[in-house]
């Protein structure tokens, strides 16, 4: 027969099983703490915020040539002296073969000086010879004529032409002034009349000198020169002839008054009293048309 346990056997065997589970329990527990924080570990952290954007600036040397441009914008009909010219950098892969560079022409500036702006130039584009037409250059004034056109000269002085302030491309309305004396019955005073004979006509140059009116230093003209079609040329020639001509500047809101042209007063001319025109004859009060 096999020896049978005693009653104190039996009773360390029964408190020995309770704290086997515990010491089971607590390695289970820490065994699912530990992977749980060996997932944590594995796994990315995201941080929660405003994300900020990094610029970072590249600086990449770009081949550069000194290219010859206007200092301010040019109108049509300016005389170009070098304080209209500058050099300035420009990109060598946009370089025009038609720009005055300071490697090729290094005495562009002297060379130009003199020469007429045939098309407008804006400050700090490059010059170019298509938009000039330089000195010693047959019909530079012809360049700047419209097909069909011709240009009239007259002469102005600073009352007659809005005290220097009418420059080239810019549109006048030309006024003649003459003197009407009566012939008939009574000897009565001549009279002054006034008619405007062409309106919106655009002025190719003006023969700008500087000078004073009135003791104020300005920039004053003795001559301008129009564009007009021959038909117009030829009745500012005969009103050149009886009268005096003034000029007066038309808004630049107006340059499309009458299509862009130059709009004649046909009829300005008839009371002229000359040979083969009409004459103004007075009679009981009445101004009538005679002949010569």
């Amino acid at each position: 027969m096999l020896p049978t346990l005693g009653g104190g056997a039996r009773e360390e065997s029964v408190l020995m099983s309770p704290i086997r589970l515990i010491i089971l329990a607590v390695a289970l527990v820490a065994a699912v703490l530990a992977a749980f924080l060996v997932r944590n570990m594995a796994q990315p952290t995201v941080v929660s915020g405003p994300t900020q954007t990094v610029e970072r600036v590249v600086e990449v040397e770009v081949s550069q040539r000194k290219v010859l441009v206007a200092k301010t914008d040019l109108r049509v009909g300016t005389l170009l002296t070098p304080d209209e010219f500058k050099w300035a950098n420009w990109p060598e892969s946009t370089l025009n073969p038609a720009y005055y560079t300071q490697e090729i022409a290094p005495d562009a500036m002297e060379i130009l000086t003199g020469s007429v702006v045939r098309t407008a130039i804006y400050a700090d584009e490059p010059i170019m010879p298509q938009k000039i037409v330089q000195k010693g250059e047959t019909g530079f004034m012809a360049a700047l004529l419209s097909p069909g056109m011709r240009a009239m000269t007259v002469e102005i002085s600073p009352e007659s032409a809005s005290a220097g302030f009418i420059l080239p491309d810019d549109r006048v309305d030309i006024i003649l002034t003459q003197l009407i004396e009566f012939s008939g019955d009574e000897d009565l005073p001549p009279v002054m009349v006034t008619n405007t004979i062409l309106e919106n006509v655009r002025v190719l140059a003006i023969d700008q000198t500087f000078g004073d009116v009135d003791g104020i230093p300005t920039l004053t003209g003795s001559t301008a020169t129009m564009e007009l079609i021959p038909n117009q040329a030829e009745l500012v020639a005969r009103a050149a002839r009886v009268g005096t001509i003034s000029l007066t500047l038309r808004s630049a809101a107006d340059a499309g008054f009458n299509d862009g042209q130059a709009l004649a007063n046909e009829t300005a001319l008839d009371d002229v009293d000359s040979g083969g025109r009409k004459v103004m004859i007075y009679r009981s009060n009445k101004v009538e048309a005679g002949g010569s």
